[in-house]
């Protein structure tokens, strides 16, 4: 294999693909320098382990996630309706055109009971996801309820992005979109 440069970004999206689509444990070194073009020792000088690029996969994600989508919540020129149009059409094309579903929802069923540093970064995401949408849906609803739709919502979107992925057809997963806009009517 012909030896190249890479960035650490490269290795990243590569990672979070394979990750994705096989599992972070039945993705190895070697998988992630064969998508890289690399000799699997070229990904050390970039990263001490799969550990390390399993957890800066899952704060690559958070980090678009953080400043891509949820900071729409925190916008003052929109209104809340505004707003949750834009979030939810934002955290839709990411699903809809993201092969292997969602990174974070997949590590937690996969690695989260096994890997506590894995987990606190797969529930800090979860947590500014539930807070965006609750700063959001306070305009109409009670603290807590807005709590508890946001909960509701993102439990909606991790089924809906697994029965995507399973059945190959995105109509349903797009009427859960659908369904949180429509609570602010």
């Amino acid at each position: 294999m012909a030896i190249k440069k890479t960035s650490k970004e490269e290795i990243l999206k590569n990672s979070i693909h394979l990750f994705k689509v096989n599992g972070y444990y039945n993705t190895s070194m070697a998988n992630i320098a064969d998508a890289c073009g690399l000799i699997k020792g070229s990904i050390y000088h970039h990263f001490k382990s799969k550990d390390e690029i399993g957890l800066e996969s899952l704060k690559y994600i958070h980090e678009y996630f953080k400043n891509d989508i949820y900071s729409i919540a925190y916008q003052s020129d929109l209104s809340a309706k505004e707003k949750l149009k834009l979030f939810v059409k934002k955290v839709d094309n990411y699903f809809v055109n993201s092969e292997g579903g969602c990174l974070l929802g997949n590590l937690a069923l996969e690695t989260s009971l096994q890997n506590e540093v894995f987990a606190d970064e797969i529930k800090s995401y979860f947590t500014n996801w539930q807070d965006a949408l609750m700063v959001i849906l306070e305009d109409k609803y009670t603290n807590i309820d807005a709590i508890n739709l946001s909960k509701k919502y993102i439990a909606l979107t991790q089924g809906a992005i697994m029965m995507m992925n399973l059945y190959g057809k995105k109509e349903d997963y797009l009427k859960v979109g659908e369904e949180i806009i429509s609570l602010l009517d």
